[in-house]
């Protein structure tokens, strides 16, 4: 048996024992993703403190409901689910939040204003796009699953989610030429 083999059947005992009631179990299953539950979260929070918090709730979430998992093979599908769920929770959250006001801003001590960063980055044009067009690409080329799986995640029909897809990939083009919110 290859290696590729045996991991997998042992992820698809500890997914069935998880699914009895296994704690040890869950727990080694949720410590194997956690890194890709954190990064999946990081993207759309993007602050540490926050991407931890979403890990945390995505852990919770996920021991409390994995009764509810259908297909043992879909786990981490899954769990990236739920920790996009969390992680839009928390920016609803944050959206009720007060800002404070730029005009207050000269009396928050700040070290370095002159290295402040301009450049563009695709997480700073990712955020430009809507929900369901940042999910389809943080799933697609983050998380590396097929359209068909994202479409699983997001419970979409597939043609939805190529179409989402390809609207996302249209406007983050637009962006990057400088026609949208970077423009020259």
């Amino acid at each position: 048996m290859s290696k590729g083999v045996k991991e997998a059947a042992r992820l698809v005992y500890l997914i069935k024992q998880a699914l009895k009631g296994n704690d040890k179990a869950f727990l080694t299953l949720f410590q194997q993703y956690e890194q890709d539950i954190y990064r999946t979260a990081f993207i759309y929070v993007k602050n540490q403190s926050d991407a931890l918090d979403v890990v945390q709730e995505t852990a919770y979430r996920s021991f409390k409901s994995i009764k509810n998992l259908k297909e043992p093979k879909y786990f981490k599908t899954w769990l990236i689910k739920i920790a996009i769920s969390c992680s839009i929770d928390l920016l609803r959250k944050q959206k009720k939040v007060v800002q404070l006001k730029p005009e207050y801003e000269e009396f928050i001590p700040v070290d370095d204003k002159d290295d402040i960063d301009l450049e563009i980055t695709i997480r700073d044009l990712i955020e430009l796009l809507n929900e369901d067009e940042k999910s389809m690409i943080i799933l697609r080329f983050y998380e590396g699953l097929t359209i068909k799986e994202a479409s699983e995640v997001l419970d979409i029909p597939l043609g939805t989610a190529k179409t989402i897809l390809y609207r996302a990939l249209g406007n983050l083009r637009k962006k990057l030429k400088g026609d949208g919110v970077y423009g020259q």
